[in-house]
């Protein structure tokens, strides 16, 4: 009788979003999304406005920073504006923006745990593989996907389950990390447990929006907390 050996599982694979997440970047933001619109001499945008423009990139962000000016926009506005964004963000990246205390730490105990990490962010690619290179963190990764690296985004599962596929991971042994409603849905949608962190940019209060589990601190983001939420979501 042949014997079989028993499969090897995937290390465990631990996604991040990216703003409000891992990485503070509303100053920076909200300086280039000033900079954009002021080019239609609207009124800058506050700290408070950006929990209500970001989340779905770019473009969006203009869009709704147009529409809380109650000012029109048509899209080839939208594109020009774009650029002048872009142009702004990458010439003075990584400006004001930093991880948020304890991430280093965290993800130095996920990879003693053995442990894999990914990013998944609607930023698009040409900022958000910067921004991570200029803060000496790209190397933590095996993936980096972005809000224009698929065909769709999140909320759709699909962009969890590219990165997923992307790292070489599997579902069963994959959890989401975010600030908001884009995050924790693209988790349920993908079938993946989702923890919250309070520290980001949500507009409403991230338990509200329901995750399997929520921190305050990245102290709290331990491999035994993600094995756990594994164990009972499998």
């Amino acid at each position: 009788m042949t014997s079989r050996k028993a499969p090897i599982l995937s290390a465990p694979l631990v996604i991040f979003d990216l703003d409000g997440t891992m990485i503070d970047t509303a100053h920076d933001l909200i300086d280039s999304l000033n900079y954009t619109i002021a080019a239609r001499d609207l009124a800058p945008v506050t700290f408070e406005d950006l929990t209500h423009l970001v989340g779905q990139g770019a473009r969006v962000m203009i869009r709704r920073a147009f529409a809380l000016r109650e000012q029109p926009i048509d899209d080839s506005e939208v594109e020009s504006l774009l650029e002048r964004f872009l142009g702004h963000y990458k010439e003075h990246m990584p400006g004001k923006s930093r991880a948020y205390d304890g991430l280093e730490a965290c993800l130095d105990r996920l990879q003693a745990a053995g442990y894999a990490a990914a990013v998944c962010t609607n930023k698009m690619e040409e900022l958000a593989l910067p921004l991570l290179e200029k803060l000496s963190l790209t190397s933590r990764f095996s993936a980096i996907t972005g809000g224009d690296t698929f065909a769709v985004r999140k909320p759709d599962a699909a962009h969890i389950l590219g990165t997923i596929e992307r790292a070489g991971a599997l579902p069963a042994r994959s959890i989401m990390i975010g600030d908001s409603i884009n995050d924790i849905m693209a988790a349920r949608n993908a079938g993946v447990p989702s923890i919250g962190v309070t520290f980001g940019y949500s507009d409403v209060p991230v338990a509200e929006l329901k995750p399997d589990h929520v921190i305050s601190h990245f102290d709290e983001l331990t491999p035994e907390l993600v094995s756990g939420l594994l164990a009972h979501r499998n």
